[in-house]
């Protein structure tokens, strides 16, 4: 094919075809495209190694339009390039109707976001790979409308018809600007792809980035990619630390100084005044309508007088149609909640009021619990850095790296990511007192000497071990490079520092990776920012997280570097390390668990529980449900004992991915308790409320068997009516002192929420049907069928089998929202049932997308009553709806829950 030759810019020629076979994900995907491309959007989640790039190139040639595709970096983009000259056009030299300038487009035309957005803004385009991928702040531009214009006049003028948009997490606000008005003016088919979708961000942030991808199409999943031999298997495994003696004091002063200010405040005496003398305490009648309007303001000044044993009289209770005793605790969200009332909203009465304001705010901004202008006495944000760069982690990584050498010897290759350099810890003399590359360096150097073979990897430094040095100079050779610089480590001759010119920084990344990969290098430490995306190195078995800033983008794209799999090498396997600190004055393990328990909810592995199902989140690890050091210390010893079992997390994997056929995304309602569901796991009934009840009434049996034991002791009272009667009466009271508390509880639980998983999936069929009837699944109902389940955890999960990935998002959006807390809906469902002659309701947000017009609320109440039973549905926008929304809200089914719904994924 001459493919240099000059031709119309608005097709490509017929006889370009891929080279290879067609994996069998990718061939699912483009069986379906026509389908997916309906709304002129393509969007697809696939992870490292499922042959991303040349899915989209295909795309684009099925398109058959002129094409733009953006890239993350300068490496990526060159690569677009590459694959299509290699494995489309089966030449080295790209045609020229390739162009990577975006100032002058053709046929394809390949750029960075960052180009794209400089030339729209008229800044200088940045050509340096290592300086754009070290850079940390996104520079906004001040060009003219003139400028984008014109570069939209540009693409107009060839017929722009595809835009082929890599890596679509990377969008930040500038660029994403610069693409939506690309979009709107040139309405061109958009190719999203992405191994990691922020999962993380806000909702405006992920209603941006699905405003310029379009809904999520379909995705790889990992499970596919292991089965083809595609991915390695892998396992991630989370070693706990504690804080430093000095860290944990900074804790314990922070923590001590809010239970001060915490108790301080709830005992102000003024604050009191203030409120119990306000007209909306005093008049809440006359208030309604500010009460309405701000509800969650009002029932936190009902929750702080209740816990000050203030009485409420009764237009409070009428109001809220709510019981003293049914009142929520007074925990920090709602003292939070208080007091942002107090000092910004409640009206001041006199000038002592409004200094009083002034020095409350004073005092809670002192403290340091005010974030983002918001108060803040629970997050624990203000603890974040102390746990998340402790320096405890430098002993954890020093562990794990003696565990990993032990096993693999020789042939270990464990990369270490930090987020900073910190050249100036280059010292045999500084303590290390950061985390960051060199002090990682540093204290594996000091600690392993001579028995491992350490390198440095950075944008502007880079350190090898002196033995490589040979290997470094050959390797170098290769690539046209006659010398490399470089000079003793100055206290310790068994390293070389590296210097870099012009000529060898382009290639330095290159030739240490090849170092590495032959090993020569076996544990190479670097900054996230260069190997954490991008960077290839198939021979990595073992990957060290020591970063701590950054998103769960960015943390999936570095645990993307290990699971690739290595030609040569059937049996790879990959360790994944996440560090993590936890705190020992918070139950369950504070502000870096908490980080990790996010991002951890879009990583899919083998998951440690019996069943070894694959599935997201945090949970599959089996970490503890409270911490301290004896839990954290067995905690570790697990997870390097299952480490150490790699051909058995190669079967684990085999095993797995038989046992279902794709991923599947659910609802999951968690079990209040999960480690009393456990601990009464011989008592499961396939229920997850009911054993409470079945508890109850063994122990009322071992009270009765004890009782009647004891009846020889009474024989006096046996012998008359009046006697047996007594102990029939004590019988009765014991029952009522032991056990009245507990009937009562477990009988009010299992009568208001009596068999979650069967209202689930009641619920479900009636959400579904509405969906279906009103147009927003398409998919024909026969092919459509719900899925409810619960596990030996307590856990509920809930999915829809068959339809598009964008209507098994939509039903489980649906149901998030119909079982999760009341906030503020449009219409509240309200659930009517008896039991035992005992009215029971139930409150449940109407999704957003179902509420905006009534007659698709009616839809959905008809289909209520059809399989959940009978229902009520109110508008909450007038006087008599909010007061029921204020109601509902303190009454909702998923109020009494710890742990609200969440979505997962699961292979099935």
């Amino acid at each position: 094919m001459n493919t240099n030759r000059f031709f119309l810019l608005n097709h490509f020629p017929s006889d370009i075809n891929f080279k290879y076979p067609w994996r069998p994900y990718q061939e699912r995907v483009l069986r379906e495209l026509q389908d997916h491309l309906n709304d002129d959007h393509l969007h697809v989640i696939a992870p490292p190694g499922s042959g991303k790039t040349v899915l989209g190139l295909e795309v684009m040639l099925r398109l058959n339009k002129p094409t733009l595709i953006l890239a993350p970096t300068i490496a990526i983009r060159n690569q677009w390039v590459h694959r299509f000259c290699e494995l489309f056009l089966q030449t080295m030299s790209p045609p020229e109707w390739i162009s990577n300038d975006i100032r002058n487009p053709k046929l394809i035309t390949v750029a960075t976001y960052q180009g794209i957005h400089a030339a729209a803004s008229g800044t200088k385009i940045i050509e340096d790979e290592l300086l754009e991928l070290e850079a940390d702040e996104e520079q906004e531009s001040s060009g003219s409308k003139s400028e984008i214009d014109n570069l939209i006049s540009s693409f107009k003028k060839i017929g722009l018809g595809t835009i082929v948009i890599d890596e679509a997490h990377h969008l930040k606000n500038a660029w994403w600007k610069t693409l939506i008005k690309f979009k709107s003016k040139l309405k061109p088919t958009i190719v999203g792809l992405t191994a990691t979708p922020p999962y993380d961000v806000t909702y405006s942030e992920w209603n941006r980035y699905l405003e310029l991808n379009g809904p999520v199409d379909t995705e790889i999943a990992v499970p596919e990619l292991i089965r083809e031999g595609d991915l390695c298997p892998h396992q991630d495994y989370v070693y706990l630390s504690s804080p430093s003696s000095k860290e944990l004091e900074l804790i314990k002063s922070h923590r001590h100084k809010i239970d001060l200010l915490r108790q301080e405040l709830i005992n102000d005496e003024k604050i009191l005044a203030d409120i119990t003398n306000s007209p909306l305490f005093l008049e809440p009648e006359q208030h309604l309508s500010s009460i309405y309007d701000n509800m969650k303001y009002y029932s936190s000044i009902l929750i702080y007088l209740n816990h000050k044993k203030v009485v409420l009289h009764g237009e409070h209770v009428k109001i809220t149609g709510n019981q003293l005793k049914d009142l929520p605790k007074l925990n920090d969200e709602w003292l939070e909640t208080f007091l942002d009332y107090y000092i910004n909203v409640f009206e001041p009465i006199d000038e002592a009021t409004i200094k009083h304001q002034k020095s409350v705010a004073k005092r809670i901004r002192q403290t340091g619990a005010i974030e983002w202008g918001k108060i803040n006495l629970s997050n624990d944000s203000s603890l974040e850095k102390v746990l998340t760069s402790s320096l405890n982690k430098l002993s954890s990584i020093c562990d794990i790296t003696a565990f990993e050498s032990k096993q693999l010897g020789a042939s270990l290759r464990q990369v270490v990511l930090s987020d900073y350099i910190r050249a100036e810890y280059l010292s045999e003399e500084v303590a290390m007192n950061k985390m960051g590359v060199i002090p990682i360096f540093e204290t594996l150097r000091r600690q392993f000497g001579a028995e491992i073979k350490l390198g440095v990897l950075t944008g502007s430094l880079v350190l090898i071990p002196a033995i490589s040095l040979p290997e470094v100079l050959r390797i170098a050779g290769q690539h046209d490079i006659d010398e490399i610089n470089f000079e003793p480590l100055a206290y310790d001759a068994d390293y070389l520092l590296l210097k870099q010119n012009d000529k060898v920084r382009h290639h330095l990344v290159h030739i240490i990776t090849q170092v590495f990969e032959s090993g020569n290098i076996n544990i190479l430490v670097g900054t996230k920012s260069l190997l954490g995306e991008g960077w290839d190195a198939p021979s990595i078995n073992s990957l060290i997280l020591a970063s701590y800033v950054g998103s769960f983008v960015l943390s999936n794209q570095m645990r993307g570097r290990a699971i690739r799999t290595q030609r040569g090498n059937k049996s790879k396997t990959s360790n994944i390390w996440h560090l993590a600190c936890y705190d020992p004055t918070h139950d369950f393990g504070g502000r870096d668990i908490a980080i990790l328990n996010r991002r951890f909810r879009g990583f899919l592995g083998i998951s440690e529980r019996e069943e070894r199902t694959i599935e997201n989140g945090l949970n599959r690890l089996l970490l503890p449900y409270k911490y301290n050091k004896e839990k954290a210390e067995m905690s570790n010893q697990r997870m390097m004992q299952s480490a150490a079992e790699r051909e058995k997390l190669t079967q684990q994997w085999k095993e797995a991915i038989t046992n279902g056929t794709h991923l599947v995304e659910e609802i999951k309602v968690p079990f209040e308790e999960q480690v009393e569901y456990k601990r009464q796991k011989q008592l499961y009934l396939n229920k997850t409320i009911k054993y409470v009840l079945v508890e109850l009434g063994l122990g009322i049996s071992a009270y009765t068997l004890e009782f009647v034991d004891n009846l020889p002791r009474f024989r006096g009272f046996l012998k008359t009516v009046q006697g047996r009667w007594t102990l029939f009466y004590t019988f009765l009271g014991g029952l009522a002192v032991f056990f009245g508390r507990s009937l009562f509880k477990s009988l009010r639980v299992y009568i208001k929420y009596r068999d979650i998983a069967k209202d689930l999936e009641s619920i479900s069929h009636a959400m579904l049907k509405t969906l279906v009837d009103v147009g927003q699944i398409h998919t024909d109902r026969s092919k459509l069928k719900i899925l409810t389940t619960v596990n030996d955890h307590g856990e509920v999960f809930c999915h829809l089998e068959g339809g598009t990935t964008y209507e098994k998002s939509l039903f489980i959006e649906s149901m998030q929202a119909i079982v999760g807390p009341v906030l503020n809906p449009r219409y509240i469902m309200i659930r009517k049932n008896w039991w035992a002659f005992i009215k029971q309701r139930d409150y449940h947000a109407v999704p957003d997308h179902l509420a905006k017009h009534k007659d698709v609320v009616m839809k959905l109440a008809s289909n209520w009553r059809k399989f959940v039973g009978d229902c009520d549905y109110i508008y909450t926008r007038n006087s008599e709806g909010r007061a029921l929304l204020l109601k509902a809200r303190f009454n909702s089914l998923a109020s009494e829950f710890q742990e609200t719904s969440e979505r997962t994924s699961r292979w099935k």
